[in-house]
């Protein structure tokens, strides 16, 4: 997406928030523009930051995030961390192509997309595809920490994967009920906006903060394909020392974006996952609305829905006008229903694997079949929620969404 992400760093961030904070005086620093480039310089010990192209969303941001985000201390604190983080791999990454020029010209040959709005049941197909070896998913332990890039001698045993899950652990301890929502895992895939923040044009800030001036300035301003070439340097880092097969990524971020991503890869397979607009704007809302208590004491749901409500409505429309173009030939995109997706989640991959021309073999069927049996519904308890919480009118809100339900013919479950 832009987006309404996978898991937003702000949760894992909450209980190393405190040291880090202490580590850079960042009470003293604040969320000043200068202060924190000269933070992740010293931290990393390296200065070029490669192109300018990232330096109006960060700049952005920061005034969003001082001037509209209503942040707690604790909040502030998260916001460097996640600032810092961001900037320090930009930095390594930008170090690492230089000391490597070659794996720049290293081909991301056919990837696969999976483009669903969120709460479509694009987690748990991505998750399951994870399971396939021949298949390269990105996971949160290397997406968090790239560097030095896997290896495949250590992929399974890397020691970043421990102190991943701790930090993990730590956060489910802060958050318990967040697992009804979504699951965290060291060990479990990422989605694309969470390394394309090095770009700072991404809307998981928009999921972990109140900053309405920076997302209308990532709808209407952002320079997506800086983005998508930042996003092409990162696959190339970690396939670098560790490929198996084509890349399947993951990001309701796409979907504002589809020409652009084209663009920079022109062999892209997708997967698009469908389900009434309204149920996943109810389902979103409640999920912004329960991470951005963790920065701010003043969380207003109804502001949140009816920002959700439009961003939602510009990215299904959006892709609706996409495939209408006919620029993706139809053998390299799938449909999936969310309904029909979770009744026969292994006849829906299959087709997956057939129209896109994989082999979904017997082991790993029956190794998405074992796993579907230990995550379903029962294992943390149902996420909770209703349209009539985010105060919206279901009329209005039908009528944004109408040129997606009427392309893809998508059922309605809220009257």
């Amino acid at each position: 997406m832009l987006q309404a992400p996978d898991l937003p760093f702000s949760v894992r961030a909450t209980n190393s928030a405190m040291s880090f904070a202490r580590h850079f005086g960042f009470q003293k620093g604040g969320l000043d523009d200068e202060y924190l480039l000269e933070a992740a310089i010293h931290k990393t010990g390296l200065s070029d930051f490669g192109e300018d192209s990232f330096r109006p969303g960060f700049e952005q941001l920061l005034r969003s995030l001082r001037d509209e985000a209503r942040l707690s201390p604790l909040g502030v604190m998260i916001a460097q961390q996640e600032i810092l983080m961001a900037l320090g791999n930009r930095l390594q990454l930008q170090d690492y192509h230089q000391r490597h020029p070659q794996m720049g010209a290293a081909a991301i040959e056919a990837p696969i997309f999976i483009i669903g709005q969120g709460r479509s049941g694009t987690t748990i197909m991505h998750e399951l595809l994870s399971l396939d070896p021949t298949l390269r998913v990105p996971l949160t332990w290397e997406v968090d920490f790239p560097f030095p890039p896997p290896e495949s001698d250590s992929y399974q045993t890397d020691p970043r994967i421990e102190q991943v899950q701790k930090t993990l652990n730590q956060a489910d301890r802060v958050l318990p009920a967040f697992k009804r929502i979504h699951r965290m895992g060291a060990t479990l895939p990422q989605e694309c906006v969470r390394f394309t923040t090095g770009e700072f044009a991404s809307l998981i800030f928009w999921t972990n903060y109140n900053v309405p001036a920076y997302t209308e300035w990532l709808r209407t301003e952002a320079d997506m394909v800086a983005v998508y070439r930042y996003h092409r340097r990162f696959l190339q880092l970690l396939q670098s020392h560790h490929q198996t097969g084509p890349w399947v990524l993951k990001s309701p971020a796409h979907l504002w974006s589809l020409d652009v991503l084209l663009d920079e890869y022109p062999d892209a397979r997708f997967i698009q996952t469908h389900r009434d607009p309204l149920k996943m704007l109810a389902s979103l809302t409640s999920l912004v609305t329960h991470l951005r208590k963790m920065g701010s004491g003043e969380v207003d749901p109804l502001s949140i829905a009816v920002e959700w409500a439009r961003w939602n409505a510009w990215g299904l429309n959006a892709s609706a006008e996409f495939r209408s173009s006919g620029r993706v030939p139809p053998e390299r995109i799938v449909d999936i229903d969310f309904h029909e997706f979770m009744n026969s989640p292994l006849e829906q991959l299959q087709k997956i694997y057939s129209h896109l021309g994989l082999s979904l073999e017997p082991e790993v069927r029956a190794s998405m079949q074992s796993y579907l049996d230990k995550h379903n519904a029962a294992e943390h308890g149902a996420h909770r929620y209703t349209f009539a919480d985010t105060g919206l009118d279901v009329a209005t809100e039908r009528a944004r969404v109408q040129q997606y339900q009427d392309y893809f013919h998508t059922p309605v479950e809220i009257q």
